[in-house]
């Protein structure tokens, strides 16, 4: 590679990434956390809630007794995690919360979705660790396979479409869709159940 040449100049270094972003108890408690998903969680029968809601809460998770997490849903630091009453995160979840993601009362994350509150400062050389937070209001679908990225809000009684990628805030009431998710229309929400 000709180092003269402007367009083929390397912005980032990955010998200045901080190999170690974390504090050493932080590490530990990875770890442990990583060993009970992998031995109490991911074994244990799929109306199991209560068992994985006292494991999620032991490490700091909040989360009530009404709402649910799936064996397969995998959350990265339950001590960042918030979850209201009557939320479901379902199988195949992986909640890669670097930072705090809050998820309100009533609201569904479909299978295979990702929750991403973690990222890098690409505006640096040494692209240091960025641990953005996430909200998902109350009311809230996310189906299949959608993406959230960090740093977003996703506003009360919206959907966001099967594999859809979240990349800004979503409106309160509203459906998105796409890649980079748009609003497709308001949600119906009719005063009377069928």
């Amino acid at each position: 590679m000709n180092a003269s040449d402007p367009t083929r100049r390397i912005f980032h270094q990955l010998e200045l990434v901080n190999p170690s972003p974390y504090s050493r108890s932080e590490y530990i408690r990875r770890a442990a956390w990583e060993l009970v998903q992998l031995l109490l969680i991911r074994p244990s029968p799929k109306r199991a809630y209560s068992w994985r809601r006292f494991w999620l809460r032991v490490f700091g998770a909040e989360i009530p007794a009404s709402s649910k997490t799936r064996p397969s849903t995998v959350v990265r630091h339950p001590w960042l995690l918030k979850m209201g009453e009557y939320s479901t995160v379902a199988d195949r979840v992986d909640v890669y919360n670097l930072g705090l993601v809050t998820i309100g009362d009533h609201s569904v994350i479909s299978q295979g979705v990702e929750v991403c509150a973690g990222t890098h400062d690409y505006t640096k050389p040494n692209l240091p660790l960025v641990r953005s937070e996430i909200v998902i209001g109350s009311g809230v679908w996310i189906c299949a396979s959608a993406f959230i990225s960090p740093g977003v809000t996703i506003g009360h009684n919206s959907i966001v479409a099967a594999r859809a990628v979240v990349t800004r805030d979503v409106p309160d009431g509203v459906i998105v869709g796409g890649n980079p998710a748009k609003v497709l229309r308001d949600r119906p929400m009719p005063d009377r159940y069928s």
